[in-house]
């Protein structure tokens, strides 16, 4: 079976400088739990919140740099036969949470040229999403327009923690870039904090677990934007990925859109159709996590009523702690060939047809 990995993180190595100088729970939550950025970096507390046992597999443990490909290679890309690894960075989505925009611009910018330089001539199998700050659309665009022009390039990346909702016009250039560069526009979990919106609703939450649990409040409100705000209406060919949000809220927000828009429709003359209609066509959802209900089919009629057979797209999350791989994908068995494959065909338009033909 063709299997493409939409979510498939590229690592670096952090520092460890600050490890002599802590004891204690404190040390071991440091030592196990989330690093605090690139060597020589000085921790930046911008979540209220921190994970207890680190973000990444305990079994992913890479000294050098060259560790992160090949432990990826043995652990995740052999291992399961992936065909396709769409490589989405992991801190770099971060710079959205920065208030000089300038200084997240030149993060990112650096980040595409190292992706483009360091990983995507490493494996056949890459493909790469470059990372932009979206708190400066025209910067961002510009972006889009300079690095999303290599041919093995084939989303936009943010993180969904963002200073506004995503359907607002302030975003639009950036979906005008996408459109003209034949790009995906992806947001990936993460970005609390700093110049972002809160991520939980009523306040800032306690621990790690129950944060992460109600995380996808924040993509409930991007896809109410983008749809209410006509943005497939401007751009009817752009594709939208929600990446490692959860999916079985999608129906339920879908509903209440549908239900309040048929009542309240005069507000937005320029929406042709239902919120549900334009989410079929140009939201897709990557399937990590899937939620885990004790009756499997209770999850199946759920993402049944979100046309999951089309709307799903695989993704492992390598290396994170709730990795998922092909084998574990609780998914309707006759969907396997569209969610773990076919389905990024139709969204990541620059894949070659050599790659299309080894799915067939």
């Amino acid at each position: 079976m063709f299997i493409v990995d939409c979510d498939c993180h590229n690592y670096w190595c952090s520092a460890t400088v600050l490890e002599p100088y802590m004891d204690g729970v404190f040390k071991d939550m440091f030592v196990r739990g989330e690093k605090t950025g690139p060597r020589g970096a000085f921790p930046h507390g911008h979540r209220p919140w921190f994970h207890p046992e680190g973000f990444a597999r305990h079994d992913v443990n890479p000294v050098e740099e060259d560790d992160n490909y090949t432990i990826m290679k043995e652990k995740h890309l052999d291992k399961y036969n992936i065909d396709v690894a769409i490589l989405t960075g992991d801190e770099p989505i971060e710079a959205s949470t920065l208030a000089n925009p300038y200084y997240a611009d030149a993060l990112c910018r650096a980040y595409n040229d190292y992706l483009i330089d360091y990983w995507l001539p490493k494996d056949d199998r890459f493909w790469g999403s470059i990372v932009v700050a979206p708190q400066d659309p025209q910067l961002a665009a510009a972006e889009i327009r300079r690095a999303g022009g290599h041919p093995r390039v084939v989303q936009v990346l943010v993180s969904h923690g963002a200073a506004r909702p995503y359907g607002d016009p302030f975003y639009h250039p950036i979906y005008e870039a996408c459109a003209e560069m034949g790009l995906p526009f992806a947001m990936h979990l993460g970005g609390q904090g700093g110049i972002n919106a809160a991520p939980i609703g009523a306040g800032p939450t306690t621990f790690f677990w129950e944060t992460h649990a109600i995380l996808p409040q924040t993509a409930m409100t991007h896809v109410a934007s983008l749809i209410a705000q006509g943005v497939f209406e401007k751009w009817p060919a752009l594709k939208v990925v929600i990446i490692e949000c959860g999916v079985a809220w999608v129906p339920s927000v879908l509903w209440r859109l549908d239900a309040n828009y048929k009542a309240l429709r005069k507000e937005t003359p320029w929406l042709k159709r239902l919120p549900s209609e334009y989410f079929k066509s140009n939201i897709r959802m990557s399937t990590q996590p899937l939620e885990q209900p004790q009756n499997i089919q209770h999850l199946w009629a759920t993402l049944e009523a979100m046309d999951g057979e089309n709307t799903l797209m695989f993704a492992s999350d390598y290396p994170h702690w709730d990795y998922d791989d092909v084998t574990k994908l609780h998914i309707p068995p006759a969907w396997r060939e569209k969610v773990l494959g076919l389905n990024a065909l139709d969204v990541y338009s620059r894949l070659p047809q050599r790659v299309r033909e080894a799915a067939e």
